[in-house]
């Protein structure tokens, strides 16, 4: 009898579990990390979503495009993250042009950015004797969308664009660039879950939106960089003519005067050291 009650003892005690064991010695079970907390939140859709999401699904077969399969695939979610992170971009807690660049370490990319162009130097002159956009312009986005070209984004744009609509973020902004993000992958025959971009849908190195990959991108592979190069020159190229003006042609890039002055900032920092005396001629 006393080894059949040790017996159910030690069973008892493994199915209580290891939050339990941890209580009982003093320790605090662990809590998941914040971004788990968002995996765990975002693998089912959540009822209050449910109508939004089958909106959604009726409005784009209306556009010719049945989403449906892209729902019930396993890589698609509803992603929490995306609310927050709108919520604390940077020109949302910047309070001022400083404060900006010191979120976006201008210092460091000061010096970045010469070792980006010096890397990239030829693929910089052709943008720059195709489109009639400064070398340097062009590298300053880089800098700012990408840091330059280190990353492409870690998000699914398929799932930041829906994420957003069924949270009521930007949802102008949203569909439009669902269906343009279609039409892209019809385009090119990619499967939209072997993308990345931002939490804001925007993808590869110039961190385009579908739209702009759709009228600008120059190229086919979207994450080759001499591509991203001269898809930057061509945008700016459009809006400058159509503006008359290189800071609105980067203000057409993302409509924040922060962002517009860090850049065209940036890009002076890297004309006038590669105009001085101990720096190379580009």
């Amino acid at each position: 009898m006393k080894r059949l009650f040790k017996k159910s003892l030690l069973v008892s005690l493994l199915l209580v579990g290891q939050g339990f064991f941890q209580s009982a010695v003093g320790q605090e079970p662990a809590k998941p990390s914040l971004e788990a907390r968002f995996r765990q939140d975002t693998n089912q859709v959540e009822p209050s979503y449910q109508e939004n999401l089958s909106s959604l699904v009726s409005y784009m077969k209306g556009k010719g495009f049945d989403i449906d399969s892209l729902i019930a695939d396993e890589r698609f979610k509803i992603d929490d993250s995306i609310v927050i992170r709108f919520k604390n971009s940077s020109e949302k807690r910047a309070k001022d042009l400083d404060e900006y660049k010191r979120i976006h370490e201008y210092e460091k990319k000061k010096i970045a950015i010469l070792e980006f162009m010096e890397k990239n130097l030829s693929q910089l002159r052709r943008a720059e004797e195709t489109y009639g956009i400064p070398k340097e312009t062009i590298a300053a986005i880089f800098g700012i969308e990408s840091n330059f070209a280190r990353g492409s984004g870690r998000f699914n744009p398929f799932n930041a664009y829906v994420s957003m609509h069924v949270k009521g973020i930007r949802s102008d902004l949203a569909i439009p660039q669902l269906i343009e993000l279609l039409k892209f992958c019809r385009k090119n025959s990619i499967n939209v879950f072997d993308l990345k971009s931002s939490y804001a849908g925007a993808m590869s190195y110039a961190q385009f939106i579908p739209s702009s990959l759709n009228n600008w991108f120059v190229g086919t592979d979207l994450y080759n960089l001499d591509n991203n190069i001269m898809s930057v020159a061509n945008y700016l190229s459009h809006f400058k003519k159509r503006s008359g003006s290189l800071e609105q042609a980067v203000y057409g890039y993302n409509h924040k005067d922060f962002y517009v002055r860090f850049v065209m900032d940036l890009a002076k920092e890297a004309e006038k050291a590669l105009a001085g005396p101990q720096q190379k001629q580009f």
